[in-house]
């Protein structure tokens, strides 16, 4: 699971990240509009605020928050069922999704959870780049730089912090922390061990 505030860089890496076969990307859905180039069901399942509603009255959400004026989930069913075929699942969430994550109680989900934090040096940097990035108004990237300063101190609730440097940086950090969560004994059967051993 991977949280950052907007422009820290966590859609990059993300993305890079989808082009190996590691993980199985957990493709959110959202009351958003796609932006240029995104992909309905590959980005996100762009749902409308009914479909939205029905899923959530539903239970099929595993977190679910509303971000920017747009709600996102995560569906349930994806997640686990990957999960029991020991496969990894890269979530891309936002920080209220993380701590329902984490509060969710379900034993197989807080087994596999490794939650990850990125964030950058300062704010200055944050306000560069979703400058940059041209894909906000002057009163989006204010909100978003004040919805990080909020962010940014929830960094101490997650496993892993990762401080954002160039995306290579970014890409081996990461690695490095899953390398690691993939070597705890608690996370190796019998099989695994031998397989690893030959």
């Amino acid at each position: 699971m991977i949280s950052a505030p907007s422009g820290a860089g966590k859609t990059t890496l993300c993305n890079a990240l989808r082009q190996k076969p590691d993980f199985v990307w957990s493709v959110s859905c959202t009351t958003r509009a796609p932006r240029s180039g995104e992909i309905d069901g590959e980005d996100y399942h762009f749902l409308s605020k009914e479909d939205f509603a029905r899923r959530l009255d539903a239970g099929e959400f595993l977190e679910h928050a509303e971000v920017h004026g747009n709600r996102y989930g995560t569906l349930k069913a994806s997640v686990l069922e990957n999960l029991r075929n020991g496969i990894d699942v890269l979530l891309d969430i936002d920080t209220a999704g993380a701590e329902k994550i984490r509060a969710c109680g379900d034993s197989l989900i807080m087994e596999a959870l490794a939650d990850v934090f990125i964030v950058l040096p300062d704010l200055g940097e944050l306000r560069r780049r979703l400058i940059r990035r041209g894909t906000e108004s002057n009163e989006q990237v204010e909100m978003r730089l004040r919805n990080a300063e909020r962010e940014m101190e929830c960094w101490r609730d997650y496993r892993y912090t990762i401080i954002s440097g160039s995306m290579e940086e970014n890409i081996e950090k990461f690695r490095a922390v899953m390398r690691a969560e993939r070597y705890l004994s608690r996370r190796m059967t019998a099989v695994e061990l031998s397989r690893r051993a030959e």
